[in-house]
């Protein structure tokens, strides 16, 4: 089949999917404690690199709120150009994986354990954004916390320090998200086009510039920082190099880069093959994504990444299903959609310094409560009890401890539970 034969089709599917994949990627970016760059970075490849590898037509990859709890925590243990290194490493695990033939390993491992992760993650997420909400900046200046019960025991601080402007911002947005969902939203076809982030960030940037000549101007901390020097009406050519950061393979002896990149490679991995699953069953043309080639390019994808300033790349399930929505028929659709990034990031990168981080906080509240929502819970307990509990011990010792000693905590609960009630065992 001649994928350019399906433009028509492709191309107005891969508008969307960028319109929709845009303010995600800056939004992962910030819950990762990483650069908004990072974050276009990531999704670039996703598009140009993984796509046309990839077996999928459907399948839409870039930076994965599934993985911003590891990226954050790696990011705060070793810096930023240490963990690129962990990025490439988990790369060319994945391409390891590939070879071996290891696709069908998230068919064996309990969705039990996948679920409580992805919930934890949800949870973290959420909390972590309260003070970029409140629009506090600390006493350092700084708005990130280590851990997630730090920002509860400094939510004191938070609210007594709290800027009106960016709680507007918050609220605004929030609005707009809520009412994104709502069955009468729904129903209209614009919203086919524009997805809730981008109108809520866009919003955002409104009230940002309303408000800059008057006393409740959001200040710099209170905005999306991006590290270039070029001027805001657009960037020299000359500097696009300064946009991209480059791994410190100095810090390669460091076991602690390894067993980073080995949890890059293991969760990626899973959330990737789930969404696989996922998108299949989705896919008007019922095509199969073969798993094997799939983590080949997801491994190619993360190598490259890493080695030019990018975050971790999975196949990603609400830019996938944006591209089926829309009608997309081949991977094309995923291969423009990284072009517009490519765009965007070339010729307006300065842009998204109007963006209030309230905005972005808005938009990972929603994505934080989508993937810990109440009804998961109900259906992990209707599921009997060798479902629910590795799904809250795995949730509860990411939460407390960390998420690859909670991945493997909940795990053995999971086998431990499957020998004892094996009649409830399916996850």
């Amino acid at each position: 089949m001649n994928m350019f034969n399906h433009l028509k089709q492709d191309l107005p599917a891969s508008l969307v999917v960028f319109l929709v994949a845009l303010p995600l990627c800056l939004g992962i970016a910030l819950a990762s404690g990483a650069a908004p760059i990072a974050g276009l970075i990531a999704g670039i490849i996703g598009g140009l690199i993984v796509a046309p590898i990839s077996g999928s037509h459907v399948g839409v990859s870039g930076p994965a709120a599934g993985l911003a709890v590891i990226v954050y925590d790696g990011i705060q243990d070793v810096g930023f150009e240490a963990f690129l290194v962990a990025v490439v490493i988990g790369g060319l695990a994945q391409l390891v994986l590939g070879i071996a033939r290891a696709g069908i390993i998230g068919k064996y491992f309990p969705s039990s354990v996948i679920q409580g992760m992805l919930a934890a993650i949800g949870i973290i997420i959420f909390i972590k954004q309260i003070p970029h909400g409140l629009g506090y900046a600390g006493a350092e200046g700084t708005t990130k916390a280590d851990k997630v019960f730090d920002v509860l025991l400094l939510l004191g601080d938070n609210l007594a320090y709290a800027a009106p402007t960016a709680i507007t911002v918050t609220g605004v947005c929030l609005a707009i998200l809520v009412l994104w969902e709502t069955p009468f939203m729904k129903a209209q076809a614009f919203t086919k086009v524009l997805s809730g982030s981008l109108v809520a960030v866009m919003a955002g940037v409104v009230v940002n510039l309303v408000t800059q000549s008057g006393g409740a101007a959001l200040t710099a901390k209170q905005l999306v920082d991006v590290p270039t020097d070029h001027a805001a009406s657009g960037i020299d050519p000359s500097a696009w190099g300064s946009l991209l950061t480059f791994p410190d393979f100095s810090a390669i002896g460091d076991s602690a880069i390894w067993i980073l990149g080995a949890t890059i490679a293991i969760v990626a991995s899973l959330e990737t093959l789930l969404c696989v699953e996922a998108t299949d069953k989705l896919d008007p043309a019922k095509r199969i994504t073969p798993t094997n080639r799939e983590l080949l390019a997801q491994g190619v994808g993360n190598t490259v990444s890493g080695l030019i300033g990018g975050l971790p790349i999975t196949q990603v399930i609400v830019r996938s299903s944006a591209n089926i929505q829309t009608g997309n028929a081949t991977k094309m659709s995923a291969i423009f959609h990284g072009a517009w990034l490519l765009v965007f990031f070339l010729l307006a990168p300065t842009l998204l310094t109007y963006i209030p981080l309230g905005s972005l906080a808005a938009v990972l509240f929603v994505v934080g409560y989508k993937l810990a929502k109440p009804a998961t819970f109900k259906k992990m307990f209707n599921s009997g009890m060798a479902v629910f509990i590795p799904f809250v011990v795995t949730i509860l010792a990411i939460v407390f401890i960390d998420l690859l000693k909670g991945l493997g905590i909940g795990l053995v609960v999971a086998l431990i539970l499957n020998r004892v009630l094996p009649a409830n065992s399916k996850a």
